[in-house]
């Protein structure tokens, strides 16, 4: 990375931050300051699709850090898990992600990973990646044991699993790659990074 190019995460999220690690980037990590559910709200009124709701989530956390740090390049990120036309948020209790779980026992759920990339105000680079997941239809005894051992793990998440940890256990079938299940999808990330002489080609 250039000396005189900044780049910073505008999230709190160690799950992202891990991924950008890994990869090797230097960063800064400035949790964003908005209201997401209010961002959200107006978009879900006019029956926007999830991957049009994550992409302003994403676009919006990017530009609140990007206007206390004029001069960075600032990475927002959202990821929206949507089922049945319904979009879902953090479970609030351990027995609320309980139920969670067991209502979506072999149904298909849909996690769409938004990335938008802003500096000095204006958004230059934007993406959502799709993934498709199918939970296998598990037993009462593997849910009490699943939410025994996660704990208050499952309200880090949105679909309060890990899906690098216990949370794999939950599949039967999973279309989408690692990273956009995690909620930062690197290899779109990364070739935008080089394409703005960010990181080296």
């Amino acid at each position: 990375m250039a000396a005189e190019t900044k780049l910073i995460l505008a999230s709190g999220s160690p799950f992202r931050k891990q991924l950008m690690e890994a990869a090797g980037l230097t960063f800064d990590a400035e949790p964003a300051r908005i209201d997401e559910r209010e961002i959200e709200a107006p978009l879900i009124l006019s029956g926007a699709a999830p991957d049009v709701v994550a992409a302003a989530l994403a676009k919006a956390k990017a530009q609140d850090v990007a206007n206390r740090n004029t001069q960075a390049y600032v990475i927002g990120s959202d990821q929206v898990m949507s089922m049945d036309g319904r979009l879902f948020h953090k479970c609030t209790s351990v027995e609320m992600a309980r139920e969670q779980l067991w209502s979506m026992r072999g149904k298909t759920h849909r996690l769409s990973s938004a990335i938008s990339i802003v500096r000095q105000g204006e958004e230059v680079w934007n993406h959502v990646s799709i993934a498709d997941l199918t939970f296998r239809e598990f037993t009462e005894t593997f849910l009490d044991s699943y939410i025994a051992n996660a704990g208050s793990k499952v309200l880090l998440t949105v679909g309060a699993y890990s899906y690098e940890g216990l949370g794999q256990q939950l599949f039967e079938k999973v279309e989408g790659d690692f990273f956009t299940i995690i909620g930062l999808p690197m290899l779109p990330l990364l070739a935008a990074l080089r394409d703005l002489a960010i990181i080296p080609r």
